[in-house]
């Protein structure tokens, strides 16, 4: 029998579908020091974003050879030295469609917070504060919407950006995309010259710079609006929050932090930035999506 390592939770109905296959299921969380003795007796191992899967895991797991798939459920893999599991015989997979929908919808969402301060106002009427005059914002409609990076996730952005009324461009690596003729392809320099929102939609670099600091925010527009529910690092904190403090940045929406749970006070202190614990997609639709792409997967593997 097949036994599977679920190391940082997973929908019960996923669970119950592998049990019911004929695999062995073990929901633990391991520290990574026991998770270097326990991981030697799985065939397969899923993570989220908690658990990281780096060189000495897997060093450990290869004493025995048995561990043959690692599963991210979700859309980065930058927690899995994805290459020297690969080049020691170990799949590596991710679930890249399950969550974009969820991801895109809480981005759009903290972009309605920011344009009419929602995030803060919330808080203030709890205070007691009735600062209706303070509180003027604006309107998405007719406002451009540059995204950085132009995958799965942003082009879910993208469809419900223009669904508002949106001027929507992109850039991203792989150049212009084909079948997306609503949306305008643009160098990140330009991008970052013309647009009123910067949504960030790319991975997290191996050497962890960021691609958004000092310079990028030097070149965007005045009373920009930046949302970032991509990967923590991707954006400079402590260029960020000098950008606030000058007014350049309006305000700024964080789904993702360089070090989570974030322990940097200015960022969660900060009256500007709409802040949310890293949960773009956490929605009961994305995790029984991931769950059912997870069993798939590890059905189709071991078959």
């Amino acid at each position: 029998m097949k036994r599977i390592l679920v190391t940082d939770g997973m929908e019960k109905s996923g669970i119950d579908k592998l049990k019911s296959s004929g695999f062995e299921v073990v929901e633990q969380f391991y520290e990574p020091e026991e998770l270097k003795s326990q991981i030697k007796e799985f065939d397969a191992v899923v993570v989220r974003s908690a658990t990281k899967i780096r060189q000495p895991i897997i060093d450990a797991a290869l004493e025995t050879g048995r561990l043959k798939l690692v599963i991210r459920g979700g859309v980065g893999v930058d927690n899995i030295d994805v290459d020297y599991a690969k080049l020691n015989g170990i799949t590596v997979t991710n679930t890249p469609n399950a969550s974009s929908a969820s991801v895109a919808e809480l981005a759009i969402g903290h972009m309605f917070c920011m344009a009419r301060y929602l995030h803060i106002a919330n808080h203030t009427m709890r205070l007691g504060q009735w600062n209706k005059k303070k509180y003027e914002g604006i309107e998405l409609a007719g406002k451009t919407l540059g995204l950085i990076g132009f995958g799965r996730i942003a082009r879910e952005v993208a469809k419900r950006a223009y669904a508002l009324g949106m001027k929507v461009v992109y850039t991203d690596i792989m150049g212009v995309m084909e079948g997306f003729d609503h949306f305008k392809f643009m160098t990140l320099d330009d991008l970052l010259e013309i647009s009123d929102f910067i949504s960030i939609h790319i991975p997290g670099s191996k050497d962890k710079l960021a691609v958004i600091g000092e310079a990028q925010f030097a070149k965007m527009k005045d009373g920009v609006y930046i949302v970032n529910a991509a990967r923590g690092g991707v954006v400079c904190e402590n260029a960020l929050l000098n950008a606030l403090d000058s007014g350049k940045v309006a305000a700024a929406a964080l789904d993702v932090f360089e070090e989570e749970p974030t322990k940097n006070e200015r960022i969660y202190t900060h009256e500007k930035i709409s802040l949310t614990p890293h949960i773009g997609a956490s929605t009961m639709e994305a995790q029984e999506r991931i769950g059912e792409e997870i069993v798939q997967i590890i059905q189709k593997h071991f078959e």
